[in-house]
């Protein structure tokens, strides 16, 4: 790539959410050390095509810049991933850019993730304290649950994970991994545990764990190298369990 003194862009462009998409082609010359994110901006300064028409700015979205947001997920060449740690010197040309079509299209490249936000709020993903008063310091957790837990506590909610799992679409109601994950992420808290039931039995609803088709491609594709695959693992017998306490109204099982 060094030795390439153009870099060619193929753009998906959706003017809003109820047009037909298309692509448009940009030229850019070649930066060391370029990653996509930069290729965007240097677009949006300059819209005009490969073959010289002026066009809109690309929209898309984005934040950190470092990999942490999660805001700036895209398709890549046929890949979901974080545009800001996507270089140019490592993807094929043309470089194909594409908005998540798990989610619906605002514009362009940006996506609203709302689908995935409610599967959070779904499953109460938080620790629910009353922050009207200083409560004290929490019960401490046992080093070896809390570096397993920390790995979870990585998840960015970039949705990557959402677009390459193949249940997750129009015609389904499964909440994706990300949020599966993060189920027993906050059972796993001493404070959480208390809700452990509730968030059990939102998993077992509809839309829930029980759609999960095992595929993988969540563990492959997430940019933090989360385990999802073990958490999902580790939730079957968790919701089932919870689903002998409930038959039985026993929290002795």
């Amino acid at each position: 790539m060094a030795e390439q003194s153009k870099v060619l862009f193929k753009i998906q462009r959706q003017d809003n959410p109820d047009s037909e998409p298309y692509f448009e082609e940009f030229e850019l010359p070649y930066r060391q050390n370029m990653n996509v994110i930069s290729a965007l901006m240097e677009i949006r300064r300059n819209p005009v095509t490969k073959d010289g028409k002026e066009t809109s700015p690309v929209t898309w979205d984005m934040n950190c810049l470092e990999e942490v947001c999660g805001a700036c997920s895209m398709v890549i060449n046929g890949r979901p991933r974080q545009s800001c740690t996507a270089l140019v010197d490592k993807l094929e040309q043309p470089i194909v850019l594409e908005p998540m079509r798990t989610f619906p299209v605002i514009r362009d490249l940006q996506v609203d993730r709302s689908r995935m936000f409610d599967s959070l709020k779904k499953v109460k993903a938080w620790i629910p304290i009353d922050g009207t008063y200083d409560l004290g310091p929490g019960p401490r957790m046992a080093e070896k649950k809390r570096q397993w837990a920390y790995e979870l506590s990585k998840c960015m909610t970039c949705g990557v994970c959402l677009e390459a799992c193949p249940n997750v679409n129009s015609n389904s109601n499964f909440i994706g991994p990300a949020p599966v994950s993060q189920v027993r992420l906050f059972n796993a808290h001493p404070t959480g545990a208390m809700h452990k039931a509730e968030r059990l039995n939102a998993l077992m609803g509809d839309g829930g764990i029980q759609d999960c088709g095992n595929s993988q491609n969540c563990v492959q594709v997430c940019p933090k190298g989360i385990p999802l695959t073990t958490s999902i693992a580790a939730l079957n017998r968790d919701t089932n369990l919870q689903a002998f306490k409930n038959m039985f109204g026993s929290d002795q099982i």
